[in-house]
């Protein structure tokens, strides 16, 4: 796919309330805050969204767990997609690697693609397993030029396979590498601009990242280029000791929360997604998190709205 096809930004506009954001990747529209599709929960999910008492805008499906021939995955997709926009999270496309890429999981997954007709797809920038041996682990990558266009141009391929953009996600580290030549945020930039492919910025990665390594959350966040940000990850993490593992498996903490923030200020409303993958709580619990996330936009596009309308009549 030629870089820049279907990818021009523009301005988008959320509910009532909610004022035009700087330029947003087309792919990726505001579609409010949503929640992963999670086993526990696929009973109350249909059964609440066929009543209309479902309290999230949108739902983030894991790829693989539903490319299946058959079965009750794909029915509570199926009926879930008809009643809610769907994107699809995976979590092997082991687009870091140096294998080939997998072409009988692409080809699955752009099945998948065209079946759930998804808002967008997404994959983490990472790599997953070497010698066709998957090591189930989203593994970090060296910070170098070199590695930009290996991954680079695997996206592309990935892309071009899939007919669409796709995102890629910040993941959570535990160690450097002596070759990185950048910081984290320079590589992921690089990439995402060497790709031409969107961003699915993980803010409590991001976190856990800085705490672990020592740098600065917020400089890693203001060098986000907004337009390149499909969705944005919020998410627990636990401590051990002097390291913060990403855990997925607690609420996501006041400072993660105060990150998320500061991203909003500068992007504008970004579709969000809660993530919760262990000791997963009642979808009540999931749901009152989305609702704190959604007041938290909604509320900061009120306040730079009215900002916006008194310096237009100041400058009037």
């Amino acid at each position: 796919m030629p870089a820049g096809e279907g990818g021009e930004a523009e301005g988008s506009e959320g509910e009532a309330g909610l004022i035009a954001a700087p330029p947003r990747p087309r792919e990726a529209p505001y579609l409010g805050v949503g929640s992963g599709v999670r086993p526990p929960h696929y009973a109350e999910l249909a059964e609440r969204g066929a009543r209309g008492e479902l309290r999230l805008d949108w739902l983030e499906a894991t790829s693989e767990n539903f490319m299946v021939p058959g079965g009750r995955p794909r029915r509570i997709l199926a009926e879930l997609r008809a009643r809610r926009p769907v994107a699809l999270h995976g979590v092997s496309l082991n687009v870091g690697s140096t294998d080939p890429l997998d072409l009988a999981y692409l080809d699955e997954l752009a099945a998948l693609v065209a079946r759930v007709e998804p808002a967008w797809v997404s994959d983490h920038l990472c790599w997953t397993g070497v010698g066709g041996q998957s090591l189930h682990d989203l593994l970090p990558l060296p910070h170098c030029d070199a590695v930009v266009r290996h991954v680079a141009a695997r996206i592309a391929r990935v892309q071009e396979r899939l007919g669409r953009r796709i995102a890629v996600e910040n993941v959570s580290s535990y160690a450097r590498f002596a070759s990185d030549e950048m910081s984290e945020w320079e590589f992921l930039v690089a990439v995402a601009d060497a790709a031409d492919c969107g961003i699915l910025l993980d803010v409590n990665n991001v976190l856990v990242n800085a705490c672990n390594h020592g740098f600065d959350a917020r400089e890693y966040l203001a060098a986000i280029p907004p337009e390149r940000v499909f969705q944005i990850h919020l998410a627990g993490h636990s401590l051990a000791g002097p390291l913060r593992i990403d855990t997925h498996d607690a609420p996501v903490c006041e400072e993660v929360w105060e990150l998320f923030a500061f991203v909003l200020a500068r992007t504008g409303p970004v579709s969000t997604s809660i993530e919760w993958d262990d000791c997963i709580p009642p979808l009540a619990e999931l749901e009152s998190i989305g609702a704190r996330a959604r007041a938290l936009i909604d509320s900061l596009s009120r306040e730079k709205a009215q900002a916006t309308g008194h310096a237009g009549r100041d400058a009037a």
